[in-house]
């Protein structure tokens, strides 16, 4: 090994070759780093030491996710790209037709500049601009599709709307299945430990140029994603995790000070069998529910506003009312009256009087600490306004997001020490992974015991998110269209595998009008 006294060579690097460059850089850049380590390392606390070295053991699992891939049907996603464009195309030309025999336009304009269609939207149409901060901070006009479904309420623009909306659905789907893959038709990504501040992992295109960020794929594009020859597909899923989290949350806040029935009132509905049913009956006690609760799911569906039911609305509702929402912003969202979400509120509030509590006793903690310590001891500091909106928002969110985050990565661990799971990606509360598929059977429920992470709350109550597995041979949702997508698990895998994995999604022109 050649050594190279940094403190006699000249600052410049005159005279060393470009090799030599190189290695004193890389040489310099991994010593500067050990030697910075070792001098924060002294300065942790057991909290902080604790999550460092969960960080350092999850680096092998997902390193190891880095380098195997996941495996594309090349033949279909040719097939399913020239069917995209078919579709595009067809678009285009009665999108075209539209503006010059419709409105009289002279000619056709360019729909995916977002210059021209502020001319449109804004000059030809002559609607009322909607202005939003842009990159640079400077408030302008804006077309993206948060405005472009706005301007949609107009009666004049709403077919404009729709067709460019579908125009650039397609479009993001035909630039994802032409995503650089390597040479064995994988698809590769990198994963960042942490990229978050909540501990949430995050991802990228690979280190090569290649691949896409794995945890985003569009649900309608997965089923391009298929297992090596001779394997099968596990999806693990932490079911209602972030809700769960609160519930859990809740009640270790308030056992002590409060009693079991207001510390427990959220997590029992949660561990209830069916929270958004139970949500429903709590917030609509008018709706004819009767004694029998074989009943309560079918009223619980019936339609409640527009597409939405009741369930739905308890679902989207619930969710944002946990994380602060306020009516005006989740109408904008939801598509729901300010008047039924305001109303929402009121009964759910009422009802889980824990909710609003535990707000108040977190806002207090973060004011009074400047940081959030969550259950399974990951702590985040707020460096910014502690009384400002963004702070308190981001500080609800983080110890159910972070344990959420948390809870599937040291689920992963545990799969990962068994050799037979090959880990593959994770999506946030989700980890996609292969095995052998003449061992199916045996092994998803032994996955999904260990991807179970209990932990122990105030007063020796055992909480854990429970875990949903679906099998297949792609990694699309199961139908009619796509009989070997993922199914949920019901304690046997009946499908034989496929003789070839070709999906049977096909592309249709009614998905986008």
């Amino acid at each position: 090994m050649k050594i190279y006294d940094t403190s006699t060579l000249p600052p410049n690097g005159e005279g060393l070759s470009l090799d030599e460059v190189y290695w004193l850089y890389n040489g310099l850049d991994c010593c500067l780093t050990s030697e910075i380590r070792a001098t924060l390392y002294e300065h942790l606390d057991e909290t902080s030491r604790a999550t460092y070295h969960r960080t350092i053991q999850l680096q092998a699992p997902f390193l190891e996710m880095m380098l195997r891939g996941v495996l594309i049907n090349t033949e279909h996603v040719k097939h399913v790209i020239q069917e995209s464009e078919k579709t595009l195309a067809l678009l285009q030309s009665r999108f075209d037709r539209l503006c010059i025999e419709g409105l009289g336009l002279p000619t056709k304009f360019n729909w995916a500049s977002p210059l021209q269609l502020k001319t449109f939207f804004y000059g030809v149409l002559g609607l009322k601009e909607i202005r939003k901060r842009n990159a640079n901070g400077i408030m302008a006009a804006s077309v993206d599709r948060e405005t472009l479904e706005k301007l949609s309420t107009n009666f004049v623009a709403e077919i404009f709307c729709n067709f460019i909306l579908s125009m650039r659905d397609i479009q993001k789907r035909i630039s994802f299945l032409k995503t650089p893959r390597d040479a064995d038709n994988k698809i590769r990504c990198n994963f960042n430990l942490a990229g978050t501040n909540t501990g949430r992992v995050s991802s990228s295109f690979s280190d090569f140029g290649t691949g896409t960020n794995l945890q985003n794929i569009d649900r309608n594009l997965r089923y391009v994603f298929v297992p090596e020859p001779g394997k099968a597909f596990i999806n693990l899923d932490l079911e209602q995790a972030d809700p769960r989290n609160i519930g859990a949350l809740v009640w270790d806040m308030f056992y002590e000070t409060r009693g079991a029935e207001f510390a427990g009132a959220y997590l029992d509905a949660c561990e209830s069998g069916d929270l958004h049913t139970l949500v429903c009956r709590m917030a609509w006690p008018e709706l004819p529910w009767g004694n029998n609760p074989a009943n309560f799911r079918a009223i619980a569906n019936q339609t409640a506003y527009r597409t939405y039911s009741y369930r739905d609305l308890a679902k989207k509702l619930g969710n944002g009312s946990n994380y602060l929402g306020q009516p005006g912003t989740m109408a904008m969202h939801t598509k729901v009256p300010v008047e039924q979400i305001a109303a929402f509120q009121r009964n759910y509030f009422a009802a889980f009087p824990c909710i609003p509590a535990w707000h108040k006793e977190t806002i207090r903690r973060l004011q009074t600490t400047g940081s959030l310590t969550h259950l399974l001891g990951r702590r985040r500091y707020f460096f910014k306004r502690l009384d400002a909106q963004s702070t308190i928002n981001a500080a609800i969110a983080y110890c159910p997001q972070g344990m959420t985050g948390d809870e599937i990565n040291l689920g992963i661990l545990n799969l990962w020490r068994d050799p037979r799971f090959e880990l593959l990606v994770q999506v946030h509360d989700s980890i996609l992974l292969q095995v052998d598929q003449t061992q199916l059977n045996e092994l998803v429920p032994l996955a999904i015991e260990l991807l179970k992470v209990e932990i122990t709350l105030a007063g020796g109550r055992k909480f854990h998110a429970p875990v949903e597995a679906k099998v297949g041979w792609n990694w699309g949702d199961f139908g009619p269209d796509n009989p070997y997508g993922l199914a949920k698990w019901k304690g046997t895998e009946t499908r034989l595998p496929p003789a070839v994995i070709i999906p049977q999604r096909r592309v249709s022109i009614r998905n986008y009008l």
